[in-house]
């Protein structure tokens, strides 16, 4: 935790956020959120995967440090009985007050916010280096192998144990299904490359077993 609140001290003073101890306490909160007891997959591990792949990239993003920012806040609000994009739209204006009340600059404090609601639906313009690099962190799991795929995958219906089985199969049916009508789920190109197509094959090995339907895994 300690070296977390250090990256965060560091990214939020680089935005122009005030030296004193209300950064301090504003990482604090941060990282309280990402530990709650709800949580499975969206934890601070995978905050941590995040930002350790905006640091291995940082050369493809326009404003690395803004991504940086983004990541820390895109699922701060997380609670899986919300209904549609609500805890984008949360974590998003979360970031604003956060941000302005620690004094870091409108212009980044607005980029910081539409990157967080970009991860809504992972749906990035061409030329959007930034929200790419963000969104491309935030489905790396995709590509990861089977085994751990399939750790995450259980870790999301532990997120959603309140949901029952037929309707959970349904909706993450609807999720896995809206990430393959993506164009890509991966955007730069180095990442392209390395990720697309096992994170395609996951996630339709998966649907297949959501839906019954061999024909999906191929």
């Amino acid at each position: 935790m300690v070296d977390l609140l250090d990256r965060w001290r560091a990214v939020a003073r680089n935005a122009g956020a005030r030296p004193d101890p209300d950064t301090t306490r504003a990482g604090e909160k941060l990282i309280a959120r990402w530990k709650e007891p709800h949580r499975h997959y969206h934890t601070l591990a995978h905050l941590t995967t995040v930002l350790d792949l905006v640091d291995q990239h940082a050369d493809l993003a326009a404003r690395a440090d803004v991504v940086r920012l983004a990541a820390w806040f895109h699922d701060a609000v997380y609670q899986p009985r919300a209904a549609g994009d609500a805890n984008e739209r949360d974590s998003a204006a979360l970031a604003e007050s956060v941000l302005t009340g620690l004094g870091v600059p409108a212009t980044t404090v607005a980029e910081v916010r539409r990157l967080v609601l970009l991860t809504a639906g992972h749906a990035v313009t061409p030329g959007d280096r930034d929200g790419a690099l963000l969104c491309d962190a935030d489905l790396a799991v995709l590509a990861a192998p089977p085994a751990r795929y399939e750790r995450y995958a259980a870790a999301i219906r532990r997120e959603y144990a309140h949901v029952p089985e037929p309707a959970f199969r349904a909706g993450r049916a609807a999720v896995l299904t809206g990430l393959l009508a993506l164009p890509a789920l991966f955007r730069l190109p180095p990442l392209t490359r390395q990720w697309e197509e096992p994170a395609r094959d996951n996630v339709r090995r998966e649907l297949a077993t959501l839906t019954g339907e061999p024909g999906n895994a191929g």
